[in-house]
C-alpha cells in the first residue's frame, strides 16, 4: 500500500483539520510529540515541540489514508515547502521492507536505517536519487 505522508512546520493540526473537513472522516489516529518517548541520539524537545503532531492519520476512502506530522523545531532550518512529503510504503513483512529500502536507497540518503520502533514497526525513511523522500514501514 502507498500513501502521502506529509510534514509540517508545526501547523499541521490546522491542516489536518480541514482535511478532515475537506475528506469528511475522523482522524484514525493523533498524537503529539508528549506521546513520545526519549529517544536516544536525539536533542530534548521543547515545550512548543511537546505539542506539535507527532503523527496523524486520516482515512480519505478504501485503503487510502492522509499522513502527517510536524517536524521537530530544531529541524525548522532543514523544512523546504514543496518538498515536504514522503511517498509512504506499507510492506507485507520485513523481508518486503528491507528489499525496497536496499533498492530505493541505492545513490540515495538513508536518513533513518530500517529498524524496530517505539510504535512496534519495522521502519526507515531514505531520499533516493532523484530527491524523492521515502518512508518504508512494516507493522509487526
Amino acid at each position: 500500500m502507498i500513501n502521502v505522508y506529509l510534514t509540517f512546520k508545526g501547523n499541521c493540526k490546522e491542516a489536518f483539520d480541514f482535511y478532515k473537513q475537506v475528506f469528511g472522516n475522523d482522524f484514525a489516529m493523533i498524537s503529539t510529540f508528549a506521546e513520545m518517548p526519549p529517544q536516544e541520539g536525539l536533542p530534548p524537545l521543547s515545550n512548543e515541540d511537546l505539542q506539535r503532531i507527532m503523527h496523524v492519520t486520516l482515512p480519505v476512502n478504501g485503503d487510502t489514508v492522509l499522513m502527517g506530522s510536524d517536524c521537530p523545531s530544531y529541524m525548522d532550518k532543514e523544512f523546504i515547502l514543496g518538498n515536504n512529503f514522503s511517498i509512504s510504503i506499507n510492506t507485507k513483512n520485513k523481508a518486503e521492507a528491507e528489499s525496497f529500502f536496499k533498492k530505493l536507497s541505492v545513490n540515495g540518503k538513508v536518513t533513518m536505517p530500517m529498524s524496530v520502533t517505539f510504535w512496534n514497526a519495522y521502519f526507515g525513511m531514505l531520499t533516493d536519487q532523484f530527491g524523492i523522500n521515502w518512508m518504508v514501514n512494516c507493522d509487526l
